[in-house]
């Protein structure tokens, strides 16, 4: 009762003192006093009122000082009061005064957002603060800031500008200002909310302010899974020259780009269905659908499902997805699919079961994994609990992710009767990718099993080497750590993969997608992989048609494009017509097998020697090739060499050209010189 009388004197005393102000202004100006005292009535009547919600922003908020000063007629005569003030607090006084008032106190103490001030407001918009005894004391009124986009009054600056992030992040900034705001944008979102624009490989998306940093209910996009996306996208393409059409699965839509990339690019080989357990995320895909002329069925239709029913008629849809809100081991155990992709925000083991229950024989999944605190060997426990494997941190560590994760793939496939073939598996950035094709039957599960291992590593050293198949255990490395110091010095590390980690043949025709969707960012990723996957820095020449141009990496020398015609001799692997039948693709799959690339390699700077120089990295592949050693480089590691020597042929390799850093020796300088000659 007490608040309501308060709020009904305060409401009387504007009043009042707006029939003063007109009063001493005269009719003369009334024509210029007009706006402001209606401006000032508005927003007395509007103050009045405890913490509510306004059509229109309050006089606080403003872009300029002279809008401040607007508020009240400076240039007439008499006594004038504040408007941003109650009369006990600042009394009426004259122009100059009030002027020198509202730009050193309103003016100055202030929040700034998007080229708007919140000037601190004194009046009795907000509950009179209790005294101590209990009682609200109604001369006693807080110092507080009006929003800007929901017009609540917050007293302190600091929450004010935590406020003003939390409308940022939920995408309440612009969009959300009342008709009379400065700032507007071109085109405003239909749900309210400020969207940018993305363009990836020639596809739009709309994404939130918060995509990178999303609350529960928001869509996530990451700019960095640019060459995830990619080599998902490039993969999908080699195995849709294979058969088609295939029945594809983007199982974590988020907003909805890798499989609206599918569809734009690959068209009628490919039938795209896109899930999500999220409405918002279902509800901006289909927005995405429409931004990029796409149809998208399944499900009920969205709000701007009838302006899309509109612009039909004049540009038909390149292509069609279906859409759906469901969960992802729910759709994988209902219906059948081609190509699965899994991309959770974490791990993904979860979902492992249900993706090889129902894929058709020779198709293919990929998994991304972005726990990399489980991966990396910095939470053990729950490496342990994930992916049943026991790992430490070595210098090879982000290989034994990429071993550990595959591992976890050939056993759920094992589960099902099913075995795999690793075709492609990448560590870069924060993610870990890994691409396997499916192959049905309980002897491929055998064997895919055998291939996991476990592996010996000694913590002193870090030489490595698998276990042999077998009932009786070797644990000893081929380094004489475990003999020369006390104690034991080797681990058991596992169980891991064992077999190869890519194939040749498939990487070629991903390098030949990924030249004609002009994908410039990973091919020289891909051709890395490639020289990798063959263990060599040699050049191999590749004889075929004028139209095939040749791209060096690493030393190799690769078509960059497919021809209508053969693909070359019959020595290069996984060269295919491109309208040969599909026929019996396991016999086709054996000559895309590479050769078994050893497992693991080492760092030339872990093993450097002191006070030596080391040879150039490109010169060291050279000096063992020279030995007799497999060699290459990889991706894991830009230091790192992948070769069939053991650490101790290695270091004596590394030893001997090295040159020592002081260059007076005679041994150093005929050292020096012989590199040279090399």
């Amino acid at each position: 009762m007490a608040e309501l009388k308060e709020a009904v004197a305060s409401q009387q005393h504007q009043e009042d003192r707006g029939i003063k102000r007109d009063e001493d202004t005269g009719e003369e100006d009334s024509a210029g006093s007009a706006p402001a005292a209606g401006q000032s009535d508005a927003a007395a009547d509007g103050d009045s009122k405890p913490s509510t919600t306004t059509p229109d922003r309050h006089i606080s908020i403003q872009t300029k000082l002279e809008g401040l000063e607007m508020l009240v007629d400076l240039n007439g005569a008499g006594r004038k009061s504040c408007p941003l003030c109650p009369e006990e607090k600042f009394k009426a006084c004259y122009s100059h005064k009030l002027r020198r008032h509202l730009q050193n106190l309103h003016w100055k103490v202030y929040v700034e957002f998007k080229g708007s001030r919140m000037c601190i407001c004194h009046l009795a918009c907000r509950n009179p603060k209790p005294s101590l005894s209990g009682d609200q004391v109604s001369g006693r009124h807080m110092a507080h800031f009006h929003c800007v986009v929901c017009s609540v009054t917050i007293a302190r600056k600091t929450d004010m500008i935590s406020h003003l992030k939390r409308h940022f992040n939920k995408g309440e900034t612009e969009a959300s200002y009342p008709g009379g705001s400065d700032a507007q944008m071109d085109e405003p979102a239909p749900s309210g909310q400020a969207y940018e624009i993305l363009k990836e490989l020639g596809t739009n998306v709309q994404l939130l302010p918060n995509h990178s940093t999303p609350m529960k209910s928001d869509t996530y996009f990451n700019r960095k899974m640019k060459t995830n996306r990619q080599l998902v996208f490039c993969s999908l393409a080699v195995l849709a020259e294979e058969r088609n059409p295939l029945e594809c699965l983007d199982a974590f839509g988020a907003t909805g780009i890798m499989g609206l990339q599918w569809a734009k690019h690959l068209r009628s080989t490919v039938r795209v269905t896109i899930t999500d357990i999220s409405d918002t995320c279902v509800k901006m895909i289909r927005e995405n659908c429409q931004l990029n002329n796409i149809r998208a069925d399944g499900g009920s239709r969205g709000p701007r499902g009838p302006d899309r029913a509109g612009c039909e008629p004049e540009t038909a849809p390149v292509a069609t997805v279906e859409v759906a809100k469901m969960d992802a081991n729910v759709i994988m155990h209902l219906r059948p699919f081609d190509y699965i992709h899994l991309d959770p925000f974490g791990t993904a083991v979860n979902y492992l079961d249900a993706a090889f229950r129902n894929v058709r024989n020779l198709g293919i999944i990929s998994v991304t994994s972005t726990d990399t605190g489980s991966l990396y060997a910095k939470s053990p426990n729950v490496t342990l609990r994930h992916y049943g494997c026991h790992i430490v941190r070595t210098e090879y560590y982000k290989e034994l992710a990429a071993r550990m994760v595959v591992a976890t793939v050939a056993r759920a496939a094992a589960r099902c009767n099913k075995g795999i073939e690793v075709l492609l598996a990448v560590a870069v950035e924060h993610f870990v990718l890994v691409v396997v094709r499916v192959l049905r039957g309980p002897t491929q599960a055998d064997e895919s099993a055998k291939k996991l291992r476990k592996l010996v590593h000694c913590q002193w050293c870090e030489e490595r080497v698998f276990l042999k198949l077998g009932n009786m255990v070797d644990d000893t490395v081929p380094c004489n750590c475990h003999g020369s110091l006390p104690g034991k010095t080797a681990v058991q590390l596992g169980p891991l993969w064992a077999g190869p980690l890519f194939n040749t043949g498939f990487l070629r025709r991903m390098l030949s997608a990924a030249v004609q969707h002009s994908m410039d960012d990973i091919q020289p990723l891909v051709k890395t992989l490639i020289c990798e996957s063959e263990c060599t820095t040699l050049k191999s020449l590749v004889h075929g048609s004028s139209v095939l141009s040749n791209q060096v990496e690493c030393g190799v020398v690769i078509k960059t494009l497919q021809s209508g015609e053969d693909g070359g001799p019959a020595d290069q692997a996984g060269k295919r017509k491109s309208g040969e039948d599909c026929g019996n693709v396991v016999k086709k799959l054996k000559p895309d097998a590479s050769l078994d690339h050893p497992a693991f390699y080492y760092s030339i700077h872990r093993h450097s020697i002191r006070r030596m120089n080391m040879p150039k990295l490109n010169k060291f592949l050279q000096y063992l090739t020279e030995a007799g050693f497999r060699v290459s480089r990889t991706h894991f590691d830009p230091t790192g060499v992948r070769t069939d020597a053991t650490l101790q042929q290695f270091k004596s390799v590394l030893t001997k050209y090295s040159v020592p850093t002081g260059t007076n020796t005679g041994a150093g300088q005929s050292t020096a010189s012989s590199e040279k000659a090399v």
